[in-house]
């Protein structure tokens, strides 16, 4: 991981010694938001009015954060409306690149080598983290934002106008409730692995493990009672789950030392993750070698040969009964 201080490029992993071996993530930077009609949103300014075509979405099919997008992308059918830049699974030297020859799609739109030159085309004098997904207005030519929930929600509601798409992951009445297993989720679970995963300290780790089990044994027990976290109802709260879920036998468990047990071990929360993963075209958003390359052969503080394990091997297309 690296970070653009004054203009320069800095190979630089998170900050954990400062925080007594904690991880702590660093907060996104861009925060404006795309409307139907324009008008500013919850935070940021104006001028970010939906239209098809206007706005360019890269990600990195490894990032949990970023799929997100693409998940919300899909299931709110958005592709035809806003193109997508894949980063190669490799960060390295210069953090996430367009390497074509290493999986990346290339920068569609800027034609920009690396992804932290996205950032200094629409802030010369950029710093900080470099990240994923960000979202690009081809009109303003700037960012709209960096931030994953932003963005998803965006998704969800702006461009309704456009494509007719009525999918509602944000229910108003089921509100309080995708905000409360939010609110749990992403510190125990979405960020809990990473903080287990890059803990410099012992005691940091084992801190991060327990509550990453913790709310894992939670979750499994609600499941036993309910098909989706709020009910029958998939919302924004299981997809932001689910990208986690998903990554969690293939790389957490191993690589982030999440190891108590796999997921496929618990009783409810394997056919959970299968009915999600089914559901019409989210199946399309997963792919396992991005993920397992980005963590096994670029986190070389943590797996110093950068060797890439060939497995797990797990259907998630096959029927998994509720336990």
């Amino acid at each position: 991981m690296g970070m653009l201080v004054n203009g320069e490029w800095r190979d630089v992993w998170y900050d954990t010694e400062s925080h007594g071996g904690h991880f702590q993530r660093e907060d996104a930077r861009f925060r404006h938001w795309v409307t139907e009609d324009g008008a500013a949103g919850p935070t940021g300014e104006a001028g970010f009015r939906a239209a098809s075509g206007r706005y360019h979405l890269y990600v990195s099919l490894a990032c949990p954060w970023a799929h997100r997008t693409l998940i919300a992308r899909k299931l709110k059918g958005l592709e035809p409306h806003i193109d997508i830049s894949i980063v190669s699974p490799l960060m390295l030297d210069h953090g996430w690149t367009f390497n074509t020859d290493e999986g990346s799609s290339g920068d569609r739109l800027l034609g920009c080598r690396y992804h932290h030159e996205v950032y200094t085309t629409a802030k010369p004098d950029y710093t900080g983290r470099v990240t994923v997904p960000l979202l690009w207005d081809t009109e303003r030519q700037t960012i709209v934002s960096n931030e994953s929930a932003d963005i998803l929600r965006m998704f969800n509601s702006a461009f309704n106008e456009i494509t007719g798409n009525t999918v509602d992951l944000y229910p108003p009445e089921l509100k309080e409730a995708i905000e409360h297993w939010n609110d749990r989720i992403y510190p125990a679970i979405n960020n809990g692995v990473y903080r287990a995963g890059f803990a410099t300290t012992q005691s940091a780790y084992e801190e991060a493990y327990r509550e990453v089990f913790a709310e894992l044994d939670h979750l499994d027990a609600h499941l036993a009672d309910h098909r989706y976290l709020c009910g029958e109802r998939l919302t924004e709260a299981d997809i932001r789950l689910f990208t986690t879920l998903i990554r969690f036998d293939a790389v957490y468990h191993g690589h982030f030392k999440c190891n108590r047990q796999r997921l496929e071990d618990f009783q409810h929360l394997p056919a959970y993750l299968r009915d999600i993963y089914q559901h019409r075209g989210i199946a399309e958003t997963v792919d396992f070698q991005h993920i397992k390359t980005h963590y096994y052969a670029s986190h070389r503080h943590i797996n110093g040969t950068g060797i890439v394990p060939v497995g797990p091997e797990i259907d998630y297309d096959r029927h998994h009964g509720r336990g």
